[in-house]
């Protein structure tokens, strides 16, 4: 591992940790030549999801775009952000737990639909309205009143 300071080959594992989850392995290291600090994680390469669009496109599935897109449904709510990796984190787990490698964009929608009506009501309806493409307000009043 090349030291991130001094660009030094050797390093030497100072501590290592698991995570809570098990998932990944905190390591810190301190460099032989300049003696500074640093901390690496190592995690299981996963195989990648590929979402299916609504068009039939295909792309990678990408946590930071599900984060990126919770985030703006969570503005102003009381929706932490450990809430919103805790979703992330689950929505990729249930993923992954399928027999397939290629997920509908609706699945997901779905999936984290779920978790945000659990959580905080508001978030929920600002996620839903993107994720149905609510047409008129006909179609909000009717996803309030299942709320109600």
């Amino acid at each position: 591992m090349r030291c991130p300071f001094c660009d030094h080959q050797d390093t030497e594992v100072v501590e290592t940790r698991d995570s809570e989850d098990l998932a990944t392995i905190r390591r810190r290291r301190e460099c032989t030549k300049c003696t500074k600090r640093f901390t690496t994680y190592e995690r299981v390469e996963r195989i990648p999801l590929i979402v299916i669009k609504k068009d039939g496109r295909k792309e990678q599935f990408d946590r930071d775009k599900l984060k990126h897109g919770i985030l703006k449904s969570c503005e102003k709510t009381i929706v932490g952000i450990e809430d919103i990796e805790s979703i992330v984190e689950e929505v990729d787990k249930e993923l992954r737990s399928l027999d397939t490698i290629e997920v509908d964009s609706k699945k997901i929608g779905q999936l984290v639909a779920q978790k945000l009506k659990k959580i905080d009501k508001i978030a929920y309806i600002r996620f839903a309205s993107v994720f149905r493409r609510f047409v008129d307000l006909e179609d909000f009043e009717k996803e309030l009143q299942k709320l109600l």
